[in-house]
């Protein structure tokens, strides 16, 4: 079954695993002939994030969301936590669902896949929302990578309390670490500027305002301050919103905003198309 957004074939809702690597994903596909959205969560975060998103959205869109490796009640462990690993996901999830071009909607580590996905793989990509994530600064130092390890050790305990109810990750302290600490080498501004300044394909941010979990001070703010001069070096990068809640709240409080982005960019793929 082809499931493109430009074929009159209608895609069933489906809910299920999918294997990729040494692990399976579990994955929702809302269906329908709508233009396909998949969502890419943030670093530990589960599918149900996007919730307000979605029904701002509506059926008109075909949504799918699906948990990372260890996020979730059901996504499956595996060996290789990497980014890299977090990229081929993407490609899986977009095969076993028969979808050929997705707009891409990314929130925090989500926003790095997007983009990376969208510069490496634009035949593939509608367009990317970038949501309070993808900003190319050297945030990590050694100090920094010290508080991140002490951090997830400290939290350890709690997280394995909550392990399962799924909103926590079903890994290691040490693992959750490398994962944090992996992404802030992504983040350097000699390795994602390139990235994202060979993005050919339409690309909005919806950037969040304050501090959040594990920041301290303006150390956020100044993080989003280089956008601008991102937007400025490619055309096909936009600052679609600046909202006032803080990164973890931007998805809860602030989902019209993302919700208009997506309208925006689908409406330049279909230009024609009122019902979005």
């Amino acid at each position: 079954m082809t499931t493109d957004a430009t074929t009159a074939t209608r895609p069933r809702a489906w809910k299920g695993m999918v294997p990729v690597d040494d692990t399976a994903l579990a994955v929702t596909d809302t269906g329908g002939p709508g233009l396909p959205v998949l969502y890419l969560n943030g670093q530990f975060a589960t599918q149900g994030y996007w919730r307000r998103v979605l029904t701002e959205l509506g059926p008109h869109f075909r949504h799918i969301t699906y948990d990372e490796r260890a996020r979730g009640r059901t996504s499956k462990r595996s060996a290789d936590y990497s980014f890299e690993a977090a990229l081929r996901d993407i490609d899986a999830v977009l095969t076993a669902r028969g979808v050929q071009r997705a707009l891409l909607v990314g929130w925090s580590y989500g926003a790095f896949l997007a983009a990376h996905q969208a510069s490496h793989n634009p035949q593939r990509t509608i367009g990317a929302i970038l949501v309070d994530g993808a900003q190319p600064y050297d945030w990590l130092t050694d100090g920094l990578e010290q508080r991140i390890r002490k951090q997830f050790r400290r939290w350890a305990p709690l997280m394995a309390l909550m392990r399962p109810t799924g909103l926590t990750p079903r890994m290691t302290h040490q693992q959750m670490s490398d994962c944090n600490i992996e992404l802030g080498e992504i983040a350097r501004a000699d390795a994602l500027g390139p990235v994202l300044d060979a993005i050919t394909v339409p690309t909005r941010y919806v950037v969040a305002s304050g501090v959040s979990l594990g920041s301290k001070g303006e150390e956020q703010e100044i993080i989003r301050s280089v956008l601008p001069s991102v937007a400025a070096r490619n055309p096909h990068i936009e600052i679609s919103a600046k909202v006032p809640s803080n990164h973890g709240a931007i998805l809860k409080k602030d989902f019209r905003a993302i919700a208009d982005a997506v309208r925006e960019v689908a409406a330049l793929d279909h230009p024609t198309d009122t019902t979005h």
